[in-house]
């Protein structure tokens, strides 16, 4: 196309199309927009507008509702024309009232709401039920039929549409992109999906940049660009736009019916071409670029200061129409001006003639199955036994915990090589992360064609998608995994938070949605964190810290899981159990480099049943010890690296003082800590105590932060007998032992916290303090002329005393 100033979408046949119909169908859809926001009663305008029929509080955004009502109008029309697939992804949030407008109108909504009818009390219900408590946020989220995206928190709208045709042939996925949105970084890497929506096997991304040129309280950068400019943004990532532009309906919809054909056209014949001759590098997929303006239809002026086009239409633009006489008949006459005594009929149903516009059944966009979840097969996970780890002799194996999940995660590819429902997202770190396995399989996609041959293991079929970006991958997951696919994002611990928003309202949606009846459960997101803050010490600070983990412990235990496998087999049936999981937030942490192996495979499995066990082999007590005679101290620990040195701290408490009792209780699942009506995995209080007694001090080394293990453990009895050491922000480039001696979780300073709460004297306990700090000084030394670690800690293994 000419990218001349202004230019706009020709098309013979929609140019000679009658949008009448069309037209009074998208005011039917504000009508109802704007019927949610401000009204509780006479929702048809039956009688004249008065203050009793005005909710008392006013909520909710108009400005954006306009565009995406006349997108979805003609989305409507196109699958009508075409029978396509369409999943429709609002960008803007706030928009939530014109969403279930349109949902309402096509019928979906009533289907999975049967109180909202299609009558007049169905129309009463709706308007009443809207941002107002025991009703619907204003948001388009969980609650609104057809959509797998929460537009509360702008930029993420176009990853999730990626994800969602990933591996989703059929499916044309509809993106309203706000350009208010469009100035955060996470849509602005969103532009690069070109290069990794592959045409032969994944769906189509139509991507409709609406400029309506403001935010809440000011111009958007791309709403003062020219067209020209706009578009030339979008060509250099890789897409083929059109623009639409204009404040007159009788222009604009036969335009925008114009490119809406023209895209799908374009859309089919890319993949038609590439399905059957083969993918020659990444196409020139069709975009929108519409121009309307924000709160358009709505009030010109209010109080005699423009509102329409400005930002003044953003939220509502009839502020006082309870306490102010003209405000209330302005928003009457406003309302009146959609006719709706010509959209409804007298039972309050709309009427035939529009109607018949929406799509029927299943291609309705508020029932599409695939906005349900319903898009795939469970997966069938591979025996573990041919990846697990012999352990043998325990505690003295040392191996790369990481590398054997890559093996499962290989052959998961395989598995479902003829029906593709698992991805591994991973921004440029499958190698580094030890799942390097996978590339025996399967490449890394991407549709660059120069990069192939420059590149091993890259190619336009592979299914591991890099990029470096972690707001993308987890983004491509969340979308793959609500429309029903399987997937797992693994990270480096420390850059994880640069996503951990998302992993927030990722868990705000399963919250929600479970409530839900009419949704399906999705697969869980599955979130590893390896290059761990404990073995990041050739990195340095930067990539030092688990932030993540408090964040994910504050959300909802409806959904949350923490996970912290201390060796390769419980990793192994970690990741069993997360694959299989449904409508959770999986978080898994643990090294990717060489660590001790402790457990066999059906070891593993009974300690990931429990979430955390005695490791009899680890301490002291003597077997058949009764349950009331309890240990002289309690050493606990989760994590990988927390393991090896509370293992080498009861080593060294069992070598010099034998005749203090130890016991050693690993946890591997951070959530049976908490109560059990805190969280549904908490021990109940008789197993919590049989594992750490009921009022033995307790010395826990801790893989993050000690206050996220303090918040766990409130409510739980005698709390401050746990003494809790963890990451505590002193990192740099160092050796690994040093990193736990900064933070003072090393086995050194473990033995002399427990020789400090353990009560009574014990036989060798001074000596063994004088051994601490001597071997603490011998470290700092040793260190800084050598440049590793003293050989004594770097090679130490378990042994039985």
């Amino acid at each position: 196309m000419s990218l001349e100033e202004n230019a706009t979408a020709t098309h013979a046949e929609s140019k000679e199309e009658n949008f009448d119909l069309l037209h009074r169908y998208w005011s039917a859809a504000n009508y109802l927009t704007v019927a949610q926001i401000y009204l509780q009663e006479n929702p048809l305008l039956r009688e004249p507008l008065q203050v009793k029929h005005i909710k008392p509080r006013l909520l909710g955004h108009w400005g954006t509702s306009p565009g995406l009502s006349l997108i979805y109008a003609h989305l409507n029309r196109l699958i009508r024309r075409t029978n396509a697939e369409v999943l429709f992804v609002a960008g803007p949030g706030h928009g939530g009232p014109a969403v279930v407008a349109n949902t309402y109108l096509e019928g979906s909504y009533s289907e999975v709401y049967p109180a909202v009818g299609k009558d007049v009390e169905g129309l009463r219900r709706l308007v009443r039920q809207f941002s107002t408590p025991g009703g619907i946020a204003s948001h388009v989220g969980p609650a609104t039929p057809g959509s797998i995206h929460e537009g509360g928190e702008l930029g993420y709208s176009l990853m999730h549409a990626t994800g969602a045709a990933m591996d989703n042939p059929d499916l044309i996925i509809a993106c309203v992109v706000g350009d208010g949105e469009a100035e955060t970084g996470p849509l602005e890497g969103s532009w690069k999906a070109p290069s990794f929506i592959n045409p032969c096997r994944d769906g189509a991304v139509l991507p409709i940049l609406h400029l309506n040129g403001y935010k809440i309280s000011g111009p958007t950068v791309l709403g003062l660009h020219t067209n020209l400019e706009v578009a030339s943004l979008l060509e250099a990532h890789g897409w083929d736009p059109v623009i639409v532009s204009g404040d007159d309906p009788d222009r604009v919809h036969p335009d925008l019916a114009s490119a809406l054909d023209a895209a799908y056209a374009s859309i089919r014949t890319i993949q038609s071409r590439a399905r059957t001759e083969g993918v020659a590098g990444p196409a020139r997929w069709p975009a929108i670029i519409l121009r309307t303006p924000k709160g358009w239809t709505g009030p010109v002026t209010v109080d005699g200061k423009p509102v329409e086009g400005t930002h003044r239409s953003h939220q509502v633009p009839l502020a006082g129409v309870s306490k102010n006489p003209d405000h209330l008949k302005q928003l009457e006459a406003w309302m009146r001006s959609y006719r709706p005594e010509e959209l409804f009929d007298a039972d309050g149903r709309l009427i035939p003639e529009l109607a018949q516009l929406a799509p029927e059944g299943d291609l309705r966009m508020g029932a599409l199955p695939a906005s349900r979840g319903d898009g795939g097969h469970d997966l069938v996970i591979p025996g573990l036994d041919q990846y697990a780890i012999e352990a043998v002799p325990r505690g003295a194996v040392m191996r790369e915990s990481t590398r054997p999940l890559g093996e499962m995660l290989r052959d998961i590819y395989t598995g479902t090589a003829e029906d593709p429902r698992f991805r591994l997202f991973c921004p440029d770190e499958t190698n580094s992360n030890r799942l390097g396995a996978v590339f025996e399989a399967t490449d890394r996609c991407l549709l660059e064609p120069a990069a192939a041959l420059a590149n091993d293991h890259v190619s336009a079929s592979g299914r591991v998608m890099e990029v470096l970006s972690e707001h993308l991958c987890q983004g491509w997951l969340e979308g793959y995994v609500l429309t029903g696919r399987h997937g797992l994002f693994a990270s480096y611990e420390a850059f994880a938070m640069v996503s951990a928003s998302m992993t927030i309202q990722h868990a705000k949606w399963l919250q929600h949605a479970r409530e839900l009846e009419w949704r399906k459960p999705v697969p869980s997101l599955n979130i590893l964190l390896t290059s761990t803050c404990w073995r990041n010490d050739h990195n340095g600070f930067s990539h030092q810290g688990p932030g993540l983990i408090d964040t994910v412990l504050s959300l909802s235990s409806t959904v949350i899981r923490v996970y912290f496998p201390p060796d390769a087999n419980t990793l192994l049936v970690t990741a069993e159990h997360m694959l299989k999981s449904k409508d959770y937030v999986n978080l898994v942490v643990i090294d990717k480099q060489q660590h001790l192996q402790y457990l066999t495979l059906e070891e593993a499995r009974k300690h990931a049943a429990v979430g955390a066990s005695t490791w009899d082999w680890a301490g002291n007590e003597a077997s058949g010890t009764p349950a009331a005679q309890r240990p002289d101290i309690v050493l606990a620990c989760a994590g990988d690296v927390p393991t090896q040195e509370t293992l080498a701290a009861s080593w060294l408490l069992r070598k010099y003082v034998p005749d203090m009792s130890v016991r050693v209780v690993n946890v591997m699942d951070a959530m049976v800590l908490p109560p059990p009506d805190t969280h549904p995995h908490g021990l109940a209080g008789e197993k919590f105590e049989e594992l750490f007694t009921a009022d033995v001090d307790v010395v826990m080394a801790w893989h993050g932060y000690a206050r996220a293990l303090h918040q766990l453990l409130h409510g739980r009895p005698h709390p401050e007998r746990f003494h809790v050491r963890g990451y505590n922000e002193q990192g740099t480039t160092t050796t690994p032992f040093d990193m736990v001696v900064l933070n003072k979780v090393s086995r050194y300073h473990l033995v002399m916290e427990a020789l400090r709460r353990a009560h009574g004297q014990f036989a060798g306990a001074d000596q063994l303090l004088q051994h601490c700090r001597t071997q603490l000084e011998d470290h700092a030394r040793y260190i800084r002329e050598h440049f590793e670690d003293l050989p004594e800690i770097r090679d130490w293994v378990w042994t039985q005393q």
